[in-house]
């Protein structure tokens, strides 16, 4: 039987800029947790819920400190395989239905030695347990597709979670958002899982009286303090006893939430200074929150519950270390999971048309433009400048076209990161996945405008030099969307990626022959080391070369010899002749791995969350000077009145206490 408990858990974020003061968020938390039950966590907002699910995955911030015990069945490390955590907001890819989100999981999860058939049996159980049947075949939805519900997506989102059989499963509001029939649906779908022995723990704000009576187990929070924990139809007793019985006709949830809630004293406080304090706000609220929230942790301390806890817990720490049942088999292997995510990525580019298929019309399209403006260019004196120019617009509108990916991006970098911080899989099959996916994308980008701008304007003829400037814009273009992940990965949203995205693409397009010949730039920065490390500039330099080496143009007089390219290429463009066009193309390639790498290393390292253990020990508490600071805010009204039930506007207590 495994079991999980928690043992003076203590959060404190460390001061920081700005802040003068450390914070406490959570203070001594201790209780524990029993298979085949769910436990909701409870109370206001900020009052440290999923703070305390954080501490289990160790998702904090760096500048957060956590002490105490988090143990499962007595030991101190446990695999990440057996507990799952379902964020408040699960980002999924919209592209994708319900059962291929899941396959595509699974596969990428499950264990290699696992055939087809036995991961599409789990991916079956699971949608008939989650009751996904009537929506398998639909996709989740995205800006241009309108897909299933938001009480399917979070009964998906714990779908996606159970596929592996964990044993404790962790999950963050899951009804934020929904209608009460959709709750209700979610949380017992949450039973159903926990009545196969597993821990269901989750955190909730405020659930209506038939959620509530789903709980088998309630830790209530307030500002990081235990108020109540125990068994959840006990609670109520417990409030009774303290002097502070539910009325008949409340919600036993909306009752806890008004003796802990310190904002209702903040709101009595302005409305008894405005002169709009209610007679029957008054007698409602004749004690203040401050008074009763410290009188009922005050009662929690000294009561059986809270001895019988740590004496449930001290056994627990000294019975030996329980064996949990582990899949067998080797993980998922490097080649399945690159193969799944390939699948899966090339999926969402092929459904979601502004990805690339948006894009590719307007690249279609500014060719067509550019071959109706440079069309059939010819060889006479004015096309030299012509077709420089030419190459130049190409390029120049070529790579700022790429800005346009940068929303689908992030989108699918969202979904990176909360796959990776589970562990489901690294950054390197990302980078691998996204190469391989994209290729025919960009492939097809580059030889469709490629070709029209070709045959349109009529460059140098032959199949060589065609192949060239599809290949060298091929590479041009892969490496503008390399860069472009890149920035991507460094900003926080869509606004400041595009901004920030255009600027960087600008920038290393400035020491290229677009704006000036090389031999006219500054030789500090500009001319060394930017011009070689610009992609533009490689790109834009071989196409010259590419276009005019072999052509010979008309002269500026009538009589004399005509022009040869090379001339034209050193005297009026200034394009070195040292190296052939190969060479560029070989060092655009090579920008292209660079560039690469340097997305690994970004997505490595920059954006990277705290370590992800699961399950800490510590043997040294810090010692707080201070504690929660709300109790201890200046009161407008000084007058304390006598202790009174909250129950005093509806008259009657709850008839499970009245027996």
């Amino acid at each position: 039987m495994v079991m999980v408990m928690w043992e003076d858990v203590t959060v404190e974020r460390a001061a920081s800029f700005g802040a003068q003061k450390r914070k406490l968020l959570l203070n001594g938390i201790t209780g524990f947790a029993e298979p085949a039950r769910v436990m909701a966590v409870m109370g206001p907002s900020g009052c440290g819920k999923t703070t305390f699910l954080d501490s289990f995955t160790g998702k904090l911030a760096p500048n957060v400190v956590v002490t105490g015990n988090i143990l499962i069945n007595g030991k101190k490390n446990l695999n990440s395989r057996d507990v799952s955590y379902v964020a408040q907001e699960e980002l999924l890819l919209g592209t994708l239905t319900v059962k291929e989100t899941l396959t595509f999981s699974a596969n990428m999860r499950l264990p290699s030695k696992m055939s087809k058939e036995e991961i599409n049996k789990v991916v079956e159980e699971t949608i008939m347990e989650m009751g996904l049947e009537d929506c398998a075949d639909t996709r989740i939805g995205n800006w241009h597709c309108r897909g299933i519900s938001n009480g399917e997506k979070k009964r998906l989102s714990i779908g996606l979670e159970i596929l592996t059989q964990p044993h404790v499963l962790l999950l963050d509001e899951p009804t934020t958002g929904l209608d009460s029939a959709s709750a209700f649906y979610v949380i017992q779908a949450l039973c159903h899982i926990a009545q196969r022995g597993k821990i269901v723990i989750c955190s909730i704000h405020q659930p209506s009286s038939e959620i509530f009576e789903l709980f088998d187990d309630l830790l209530l929070l307030s500002c990081g303090e235990t108020v109540y924990f125990g068994e959840a139809k006990k609670a109520l007793k417990f409030f009774a006893d303290a002097g502070f019985p539910c009325p008949t006709r409340r919600n036993p949830s909306d009752h806890f939430l008004m003796c802990i809630n310190l904002e209702f004293d903040f709101i009595t406080e302005v409305l008894e200074r405005t002169q709009l304090c209610l007679a029957s706000s008054k007698s409602t609220m004749e004690m203040r929150i401050s008074e009763i929230r410290r009188t009922l942790i005050e009662t929690y301390k000294s009561s059986k519950l809270m001895f019988n806890a740590r004496t449930k817990i001290q056994q627990m720490k000294h019975n030996e270390e329980q064996g949990i049942e582990h899949y067998t088999g080797s993980t998922t292997t490097w080649r399945k999971q690159l193969c799944t995510l390939t699948k899966r990525s090339f999926l969402n580019m092929t459904r979601d048309i502004g990805y690339y298929w948006l894009r590719i019309i307007f690249y279609i399209m500014v060719g067509i433009s550019i071959g109706t403006l440079f069309f059939h260019i010819g060889t006479g004196n004015s096309s030299i400048l012509a077709r420089a120019k030419c190459v130049s617009f190409i390029y120049g509108f070529m790579i700022c076209l790429s800005c346009g990916g940068l929303p689908f991006f992030i989108e699918e970098l969202k979904v990176f990161y909360g796959e990776r911080s589970k562990g489901h899989y690294g950054e390197a099959v990302f980078v691998v996945s996204n190469i391989i996916s994209s290729f025919p994308f960009l492939v097809l980008t580059s030889f469709s405008s490629g070709t029209i701008i070709n045959f349109m304007v009529q460059f140098h003829p032959g199949l060589t030099n065609y192949a060239f400037f599809c290949i060298n814009l091929f590479f041009c273009l892969s490496v503008v969307e390399c860069c472009i992940m890149a920035v991507a990965s460094l900003v926080p949203n869509v606004l400041m990626g595009i901004g920030t995205g255009t600027g960087v693409i600008i920038f290393m397009m400035m020491p290229s022959q677009i704006f000036r010949s090389l031999p006219d730039l500054p030789k500090f920065f500009w001319r060394y080391p930017m011009s070689y490390l610009s992609f533009a500039s490689w790109a834009v330099q071989g196409e010259y070369k590419n276009d005019m080496l072999g052509v010979e143009f008309d002269p500026l007089l009538p009589g004399d010899a005509k022009v040869s390219g090379e001339k034209v290429l050193l005297l009026v463009l200034g394009v070195p002749l040292d190296h052939n066009k190969w060479w560029d193309l070989t060092a655009l390639a090579t920008l292209l791995l660079v560039h690469r790498v340097v997305l690994y290393l970004v997505l490595r390292f920059v954006k990277r969350a705290k370590s992800p253990n699961l399950w800490f020990y510590a043997k040294k508490s810090l010692h707080f000077g201070k504690r929660c600071l709300v109790n201890d805010k200046p009161s407008i009204s000084s007058r304390k009145l006598a202790q009174h039930p909250l129950s005093s506007q509806e008259g009657l207590m709850s008839p499970n206490l009245a027996m």
